[in-house]
């Protein structure tokens, strides 16, 4: 890297305690052009806004050319900043706007004349030194901010999200004019945006915020083809992300495939996450593809045709979730409530039952109506045959309070993907409107209680389940019978090709070894 011009060490600054930067540490060297990017409260205006002087940072350094400028007001620092709002004055003409800080350092005349002719040259505003600002356009009013800036010569010149009022034709004008001019007065920039893609079209590096933290810092090139997280991937671009599994060397298992790569720094059966760029994925004849798929949806984007391809729908299962009122039983005698619900078994289940597990099964529970204190329950009756049926299951305290209710035996749920070598398997749910309103995640309760797993017919292995869909409000569920899939994961490709094709076309893609880039993967 060129020599350090900025440091910034372990930064950290709260607002109202509310931690927006935490222990930032970068180097920014000198004529480089830097963007800090990402989404809207990652703490990228604050970082730009300490260099500035316009905030304090909580703790930490701030070294400009080697010395702490912490204590340095604003107007001493050897940088000037561009706004979103340009901030020109609008009772001075274009001359008088770009003149001001030389008239403020009461700098002779004819020097400020030769600098600001220098400067309306530079932004390609030759001309217009008498035009008021009201006058000017949105890319002329920049322009002029600019100049006003660059006049003052300063060694580094902050950025924040200058482009952001500009139309997008204008935009990408500008995106080459600030290029342009940055090399030819060779300073350092350090420019602020959201915008990804003039990110990527303006910087030598690129610094990616989330959260108040440094998630990764390098070239255009870097972070686009070599991210180092899920959230750079997808920040940056669009994407596809695949769960895979590193095989031998110098290959990666995903969608039961086995892909040449560069595997440098993971080990056989590491778990990783696979990052493919729409664009690195070519369509071709489905005899012809690595991946085979259907195109499900189509969007005609000038040169480029961007499709989903689906390469596998996944394997599902859906049963049924009966929903109940609770109506627990009332013993006046003995003050005792007892509830209890209707509940389903597999015949391959009645081996291993038990009372503990029927209890649990049907959710039984008793309690002292007035002091809602629990009551045990002392017996469970039951005679349940491994034959497909209902049977009566009886639940009772010590105080005679019973409540009975049913189990259903069925044959077990299953559904076989010989495609795809899985199968899974869940219950038929029996709850209570109280038990469905009480849960705190709902998917993780329900695949609970439906007893849902899926496992690979290779080897027997367990498949995750990555999917569970349901016909009903859990905040506002009413009593009645829903449909509730379980699903292990599907593949969908989001492709950008030059060649069309339509939807429902059966296609093949292909991917070569430096399309494919490796990330550890998330815990």
């Amino acid at each position: 890297m060129a020599k350090k011009i900025v440091e910034f060490k372990n930064i950290s600054k709260s607002f109202d305690g509310t931690p927006v930067l935490k222990n930032v540490s970068l180097d920014i060297g000198e004529n480089e052009f830097v963007t800090l990017l990402g989404p809207s409260g990652c703490g990228k205006t604050t970082l730009l806004r300490i260099l500035g002087g316009f905030e304090a940072a909580d703790s930490g350094e701030v070294l400009f050319d080697g010395e702490d400028i912490q204590k340095v007001p604003p107007h001493k620092r050897d940088l000037n900043t561009i706004f979103q709002r340009y901030a020109l004055f609008p009772h001075l003409n274009v001359y008088e706007n770009i003149a001001f800080g030389l008239k403020v350092k009461k700098v002779p005349k004819d020097q400020i004349k030769q600098k600001v002719a220098r400067m309306l040259k530079l932004v390609s505003l030759e001309g217009y030194e008498n035009r008021k600002i009201a006058q000017l356009s949105g890319g002329q009013q920049q322009r002029v901010a600019i100049a006003r800036a660059l006049i003052n010569e300063p060694k580094v010149l902050l950025l924040d999200e200058p482009l952001s009022a500009l139309d997008a034709k204008l935009r990408k004008e500008m995106q080459l004019e600030l290029m342009w001019i940055q090399k030819e007065v060779g300073i350092t920039f350090i420019f602020v945006t959201h915008d990804q893609e003039e990110a990527l079209t303006m910087s030598d590096k690129i610094v990616v915020m989330s959260d108040g933290v440094i998630q990764q810092v390098g070239t255009p090139d870097e972070i686009y083809d070599h991210p180092v997280n899920e959230f750079v991937a997808k920040f940056i671009g669009t994407t596809n992300i695949v769960d895979g599994v590193i095989g031998d060397e110098g290959e990666v298992i995903f969608e039961d495939k086995k892909f040449k790569c560069d595997t440098t720094g993971f080990k056989k059966g590491d778990p990783v996450d696979v990052v493919i760029r729409p664009e690195h994925l070519e369509v071709v004849e489905r005899d012809r593809g690595m991946l085979r798929g259907v195109v499900k949806s189509h969007v005609f984007k000038g040169m480029r045709h961007d499709m989903v391809v689906e390469t596998r729908v996944g394997t599902s299962i859906t049963v049924k979730l009966q929903v109940t009122r609770d109506k627990p039983v009332f013993n006046e005698e003995t003050g005792e409530k007892i509830s209890a619900s209707d509940f389903l078994l597999d015949i391959s289940d009645i081996d291993e039952l038990d009372d503990v597990t029927v209890m649990t099964l049907a959710t039984a529970e008793a309690w002292d109506a007035e002091t809602d204190e629990p009551v045990s329950i002392k017996t469970v009756e039951y005679d349940i045959k491994k034959e497909i049926g209902t049977y009566p299951v009886t639940f009772t305290t010590s105080g005679g309070t019973a409540i009975t209710v049913n189990a259903v035996v069925k044959t077990e749920n299953k559904v076989e993907s010989k495609e795809f070598g899985e199968e899974i398997y869940a219950m038929n749910i029996f709850k209570k409107v109280e038990d469905i309103e009480e849960s705190l995640a709902i998917d993780t309760d329900l695949e609970l209680w439906a007893n849902a797993s899926a496992w690979s017919l290779d080897n027997g292995e367990k498949v995750e389940i990555t999917d569970v869909t349901y016909n009903f409000d859990p905040d506002n569920v009413q009593p009645g019978i829903y449909d509730v899939t379980f699903s292990t994961e599907g593949y969908e490709y989001l492709v950008s090709s030059t060649r069309q094709y339509n939807e429902g076309d059966v296609v093949g893609l292909v991917l070569t070894p430096r399309d494919i880039h490796l990330m550890k993967r998330d815990a």
